[in-house]
């Protein structure tokens, strides 16, 4: 009976010390699991919406190759065209963890930080000195901390750039001209908003479909970078391109803050760096591209310059559209954005 006992007793410690080691194996491949596991390089996915040819892509191989020259630990995979998401669903993966990177435009932002509707406003920012100053100083800084609530990390700005018009109807120098055209915009209340102020018809439209749209008429014309026009083959279903600059819109590189929790501190410092660094690269070649796009343009469609005079006129013209949504955006944001643009345009 004693020796029974003395068995099951020796098989009960048994068990105990094995599910222990067991126990201990499955902490240490869980610790693994997040560094890429037995000391593996964890490999963070930047997913964008622009094609391979865009400055922004461009600028993302540079991220990946100043990641990698840093350190052994993380490695960069770099995905373009909406390949693993569009703009807005990537947004919600960095949420939820199961992305690393994006890079989106601030538009779709608005959705989730309606401050960022600030970079919305048509005919604020004049030229991409100036919105160096304000995204690079206090101002910027404060909108990059904003999406911290939304289980991010906001690390830098990088550059779309000024948005210009085209279409198929007339060339455009002055308010005048607007009227009437048919204008595809994005599905953003103020920009349809501002261009009814304008006094054309805007459409909403999936960037999809825009160019079908354009080639068969349903649309006069669109709004969009001059890289992107070009990519895009706009000049083939349009004829006059115009320096209308209404909006000018930032890049903003966006990292899954649970994921950014699981890196080390010099592995996040190594991190924001290579973003900011990318990011000057961005706007040195994006501005590059802009005007090597411009002037092909030129070679294809017909250019029309609008004057400092029909340019003030356009500001008026949408006045009604920046009181109408300085609340709704923060008016305290809407006026410090106002007195930094003011500021960096006397420096």
């Amino acid at each position: 009976m004693r020796k029974g006992f003395l068995l099951l007793l020796s098989l009960a410690l048994i068990s105990v010390l094995l599910l222990a080691g067991c126990g201990s194996d499955t902490e240490k491949e869980a610790e693994g699991a997040t560094d890429g596991g037995d000391g593996e390089a964890r490999t963070l996915r930047v997913s964008i919406g622009v094609n391979d040819k865009h400055p922004e892509y461009e600028a993302s191989l540079k991220f990946k190759e100043l990641v990698e020259s840093k350190t052994d630990d993380l490695k960069v995979e770099v995905y373009h065209s909406g390949q693993i998401a569009d703009d807005r669903s990537a947004i919600e993966m960095l949420q939820f963890g199961t992305l690393d990177i994006t890079i989106p435009s601030t538009s779709p932002l608005v959705n989730f930080v309606p401050e960022f509707g600030i970079f919305d406003l048509p005919f604020t920012i004049p030229n991409g000195e100036v919105a160096d100053q304000v995204l690079d100083g206090e101002f910027g800084d404060k909108m990059l901390q904003m999406v911290e609530d939304q289980g991010m990390v906001g690390l830098a700005w990088w550059e779309n750039g000024f948005r210009n018009l085209t279409n198929d109807v007339r060339p455009v120098a002055s308010l005048e001209d607007v009227k009437s055209l048919k204008i595809r915009t994005m599905e953003n209340d103020i920009h349809l908003d501002a261009w009814k102020a304008l006094g054309a018809n805007p459409t909403p439209m999936a960037f999809t479909e825009l160019f079908t749209a354009l080639q068969q008429g349903t649309i006069d014309g669109q709004e969009n970078p001059y890289p992107t026009i070009l990519l895009s083959n706009y000049p083939e279903v349009q004829e006059h391109v115009s320096n209308t600059n209404h909006v000018y819109t930032p890049f903003i590189f966006l990292f899954s803050q649970q994921i950014w929790e699981q890196l080390s501190t010099e592995q996040q410092e190594i991190v924001q760096s290579a973003a900011v660094e990318a990011g000057k690269f961005n706007r040195e070649r994006n501005r590059e591209v802009a005007e090597e796009s411009l002037d092909k343009l030129k070679e294809e469609m017909t250019y029309t310059e609008v004057s400092e005079e029909e340019y003030k006129k356009f500001q008026e013209a949408v006045q009604p559209v920046i009181e109408k949504y300085k609340d709704e955006i923060g008016a305290e944001i809407v006026d410090q954005f106002f007195s930094e643009i003011e500021n960096a345009q006397s420096n």
